[in-house]
This record gives C-alpha cells, sequence and structure tokens, in this order.
C-alpha cells in the first residue's frame, strides 16, 4: 500500500484545525480503509487495471493512494505519481489562462471571439444570432459542434490550419445561449485565443504561467513521458483489454491533451480553495476563482451546469464543482466542495471504470471524514439568560411584523402571519447583546446584524441591519 501525505504550499497561514490532525484523525483513517477495501473488489470483480486516488483538504492533500497496475503485463504498481492522460480537465487549465488575461487587463470575457481571431466565423445557426463570446467558449453555451472533425474515430487530431478549415466550412448547431452543449472544438478555440492575447503557444503558456507557479512538476501536455500508466480500452465479453495508442491532440491540446498525476492535480484542486491578490504561487484572485465555480449555463434537467470551465453538479443536498475527463484508455474526475475546502480525484486507465461514481464514494466517505474532522467551530458567545427579554412581537411602518422566539438557550424568528412557522431564521449571538441572522434561503435580512434598543428598562425596538420595527404589547 502506498499512502502519502504532502503539504502543498506552506507558505500559506494554515487554518485553525491543524493539517496534521486532520490527516492523523481517527474517522479519517478508518474511511480511507473503508474505501480501499471496497475499491480492491471493484478492481478485482470489474477487472480493471488500476487506479490512483486522492483526497485534499485546503492546502494538503490528506491521502494518496494507488490501486492496482499501471501496466498490467510488466506488473508495475500504480502509485500516487503515475501519470495519466487528464483528457478534458485540460479545460480547466484553459479556462485559467483566459481568467489571468481578462484580471490582467487583456480581454474580457464579452469580447466576440472574432475580435482576436477574425478567422472564426462559423456560418450561425440563424441568420441574426450575436457573435459568440469567450465566456461562451468557456461555460458551453456557444452552440458549436461538439468536434473538430472525425478525430476520435480515425486517432488522428487536427493542426490548427485543420481547425479552422472546420470552422470555415461548417455551421453552429444551435444560437449562442439557447442551452449548454459540451463542446471539444469550444475549448479548442479558446485556446487560440489564449495563444493569440498572450504571444505564447497554449502549451508553453500552461507551463510558464500556471504548471511552473503551482510547482506541478510532473505535469506537461501531448508528450509520452516517463512514468505514464498504460491505457486500456474496455473489458471485451472474452475479459480481454486492448492496450490504446498514445494519440497526440495537436491543435485540439486545450481541451483535452494535457498529462498528470493525483499529486499535481491535488495543487490545482489547492489553489481553488486559497483567497489572496495574484501573484506568485497565487496564480488567480479570490474573485476570479469565484467567478470560475459560479454556475452560468444550467443544463436542461436544472440538475448539472457550467461555470468558467468548471462543471457543477447537485447530488442530494451537496453541490459539487470540478470535471471529468476521457482519453483513449483513461478516464478521470476530480469533484470539489468549495466550502468545507474537500476535493477529490480520481484517474483510471481504463475506458470503463466510470471514475465519476469512484469519486462520489470518495467523497462520500473519505471526504465527507475530512470535512467532519476540518471542521471548527468559532468560540461560542455564552447564552446569558436576561437576553429573554428580547423575546416578542415587533411591527414595522408598513403593518408587517416579526415574531422573536426563545427555543433551548436561542433565539429564532418568523413571521406570524405566515401559513407556517416551521423552518424560521435563526439569531445567532455574536457579542454586546446582538445577533447574526442565519437562514438556508437568501431572501431575508441573512447574515445581517440584529439589535435591540431599550428605553426605561424596557426594549422597545428592533434594528435588522437598517431596517427597524417598534416591540407590540404582549396580545393574549
Amino acid at each position: 500500500m502506498i499512502r502519502r501525505t504532502i503539504a502543498i504550499l506552506a507558505i500559506f497561514a494554515l487554518p485553525l484545525v491543524s493539517q496534521a490532525g486532520v490527516a492523523d484523525d481517527p474517522e479519517v483513517h478508518g474511511a480511507e480503509r473503508l474505501f480501499a477495501g471496497w475499491i480492491r473488489g471493484q478492481l478485482a470483480y470489474r477487472n480493471l487495471p488500476g487506479l490512483a486516488v486522492g483526497v485534499v483538504w485546503d492546502q494538503q492533500l490528506i491521502w494518496a493512494q494507488g490501486f492496482g497496475f499501471a501496466d498490467v503485463e510488466k506488473k508495475i504498481p500504480m502509485t500516487p505519481a503515475t501519470k495519466f492522460r487528464m483528457a478534458s480537465h485540460s479545460k480547466l487549465f484553459t479556462a485559467t489562462a483566459i481568467m489571468q488575461l481578462r484580471d490582467a487587463g487583456k480581454l474580457h470575457l464579452d469580447d466576440p471571439v472574432a475580435a482576436y481571431l477574425p478567422w472564426f466565423q462559423m456560418a450561425p445557426a440563424s441568420a441574426d444570432d450575436p457573435a459568440i463570446t469567450i465566456e461562451e467558449l468557456l461555460t458551453h453555451s456557444a452552440g458549436l459542434p461538439r468536434e473538430a472533425g472525425p478525430h476520435w474515430s480515425e486517432l488522428s487530431f487536427p493542426d490548427a490550419e485543420g481547425v479552422q478549415q472546420f470552422v470555415k466550412t461548417h455551421q453552429a448547431a444551435f444560437s449562442p445561449e439557447v442551452r449548454w452543449k459540451y463542446s471539444n472544438l469550444g475549448f479548442t478555440i479558446a485556446g487560440m485565443v489564449v495563444e493569440a492575447v498572450s504571444g505564447e503557444k497554449w502549451a508553453a503558456y500552461v507551463q510558464n504561467h500556471i504548471f511552473n507557479p503551482l510547482g506541478m512538476t510532473a505535469s506537461s501536455v501531448d508528450r509520452e513521458v516517463d512514468g505514464l500508466a498504460t491505457g486500456y480500452g474496455i473489458r471485451m465479453p472474452d475479459g480481454t483489454r486492448a492496450k490504446m495508442p498514445f494519440v497526440d491532440a495537436r491543435a485540439m491540446a486545450p481541451a483535452t491533451g494535457i498529462t498528470s498525476n493525483v499529486e499535481d492535480m491535488a495543487r490545482f484542486v489547492s489553489l481553488q480553495f486559497r483567497e489572496g491578490r495574484a501573484g506568485g504561487s497565487q496564480i488567480l484572485s479570490t474573485g476570479a476563482l469565484r467567478l470560475m465555480h459560479r454556475v452560468r449555463v444550467l443544463e436542461n434537467n436544472w440538475q448539472s451546469g457550467n461555470a468558467i470551465g468548471f462543471a457543477v453538479t447537485r447530488e442530494g443536498e451537496k453541490t459539487y464543482v470540478g470535471h471529468g475527463g476521457s482519453y483513449f484508455g483513461y478516464k478521470t474526475q476530480t469533484l470539489m466542495q468549495i466550502e468545507p475546502k474537500v476535493g477529490v480525484i480520481v484517474l483510471t486507465n481504463a475506458d470503463d471504470s466510470n471514475p465519476r461514481d469512484i469519486a462520489l464514494h470518495l467523497m462520500q466517505s473519505v471526504g465527507e471524514a475530512v470535512a467532519k474532522a476540518s471542521h471548527a467551530n468559532p468560540p461560542a458567545v455564552t447564552w446569558d439568560p436576561a437576553w429573554s427579554r428580547f423575546a416578542g412581537t415587533y411591527r414595522s411602518q408598513i403593518g408587517g411584523e416579526v415574531e422573536v422566539v426563545e427555543l433551548d438557550r436561542r433565539f429564532v424568528t418568523f413571521d406570524p402571519a405566515a401559513p407556517y412557522p416551521e423552518h424560521p431564521a435563526s439569531l445567532v449571538p455574536i457579542g454586546d447583546g446582538r445577533f447574526r441572522v442565519e437562514a438556508p434561503a437568501g431572501g431575508g435580512p441573512v447574515g445581517e446584524i440584529v439589535r435591540f434598543v431599550e428605553q426605561n428598562g424596557k426594549v422597545i425596538r428592533m434594528f435588522t441591519g437598517s431596517s427597524f420595527a417598534d416591540r407590540v404589547e404582549d396580545r393574549r
């Protein structure tokens, strides 16, 4: 068994919870053993060659382990350092590059693509369609064809001239912003925008401005490097798997050309959890990262959508940000929960491995244990029994009322005219007789400060943010 715990960036301040404490938490260890036992069974019963996984919390790779083989015939074991074709994870690096250029003031997301690539004049789906923008490329909402030719069938990808020729001779499938439609062509074009604006080849830009600052020393673009896992096709009826060839993505590298491993991808995942101004290893500002994680386009079923580069999905009560990847002999998946700063990485070398399902189980087992172990509640303000005097009914000048009710050493508020009292907002004490409104929905004054005004020993008014309501005498 190979187990690694790696501090990704020691220069950033540690959270309130010790990173070593999270990695050594007994429940985290137990969840790792549970998942490892399950995944060994999956490899055996499904005859999968191998996979490597990682679990990230904030700036630390909490757990990383390889299972099975990077090469079955040569009996080369899988490890967290084994490299994989990351396939569509490459889109995240293209989106990151665009956001860096945006933050540098060199482009805007709503700029027409043709402003930087004059040859980009694909026939529109409708005659009056507006020009396709950079953001539409990054959110799969441009309506473009999925591919730039038969490369998945012929195992030969186009060069830049071939992409331009495809654009000239084909038509968009949909008008922009009509619906979400995945497009490798779109991200290929976005990579060409990076080249036009930066003056660097896409691969060089990613190396110089993303890989190097993040310390992703094992990552590369379209090179058959040492340590690359052998990719295998689907399991055939006779139980065999074909070895898949190395295929250069050429001009479509911005959509599918990157090679990486668990350890390097953990560095990229940790970037998503950092805050601060851009500079050095902080290759994007907090604001840019938030923008990249925010849903911009919804799939028709409203269960998933796209942010800037990232896919966003809803599973039960959890929202995950991440991406998957599929290339000849490789299937990959990352999932992140932004608020608890937990991410998982699953890299496999078989075309039928279903890494998203594995990643969900990894998140729901080890990821949830890490989230629990890392959760640090701020010191609670001690409940003062004298606060009971604040309970009561308050009415504003326009007639609206709010009821403040004391439960077991806590306050909740609700509208007494509402059809039901369930799901009230909470008033959380923050000191000095002040409270903060907490609620699951954002339509009310959630996050704002509540304070009470007293006169001659009696509570007469409640302020919520800037608004106020006056105390109503007991109506019983």
